[in-house]
């Protein structure tokens, strides 16, 4: 058993060496570990996130946008509204077909851009971190996706108290 624990701690990194050491020495009966202490800063809070979607195929945006929406729901967040314009965005390019004369014969070419909006309300930096992440890993191909969130801070102390004379 002792030669196992050995050849843990050469091929585990400090930190897991470290950590190992110390669940060993609580488990002694007379010790007591202590847990160690959690050092950081508090969590941001986000009143809202806004995804923009945009992509070639309206299916393709739909069923992501289906996607998004359920892993949300796994999450706990609450979900805002969901919409689409209903015109895509054109933009059209006309050439020629031919490299130096017949300036009647053109062709066009073009490339139509859907868009979908999400709003998610009431988040924790660490819950939106992970859901951004996630979404954003299983982003199909064709798709862009632009988050902006919205951060909730405290009234600055200057802010708070009523002016003396108006």
């Amino acid at each position: 058993m002792l030669q196992l624990l050995k050849t843990l701690r050469l091929r585990q990194p400090a930190r897991f060496a470290s950590a190992l050491s110390n669940t060993a020495a609580a488990t002694l009966p007379g010790t007591e570990a202590t847990p160690p202490a959690i050092v950081g800063e508090p969590d941001k809070l986000y009143s809202k996130l806004e995804i923009e979607l945009r992509g070639i195929d309206p299916a393709v945006l739909k069923s992501y946008t289906w996607f998004a929406t359920t892993a949300a729901e796994h999450l706990g967040i609450e979900l805002g509204k969901c919409w689409s314009p209903r015109k895509a965005h054109h933009e059209r390019m006309t050439l020629l077909k031919s490299v130096h004369i017949y300036k009647k014969h053109r062709v066009q070419y073009e490339i139509r851009t859907h868009f979908r909006y999400m709003n998610f309300h009431k988040l924790t930096g660490s819950t939106l971190d992970t859901f951004l992440e996630y979404i954003e890993r299983n982003l199909p191909e064709g798709v862009a996706l632009q988050a902006s969130k919205t951060e909730l801070q405290q009234i600055p102390e200057h802010l708070r108290q009523p002016p003396e004379q108006v």
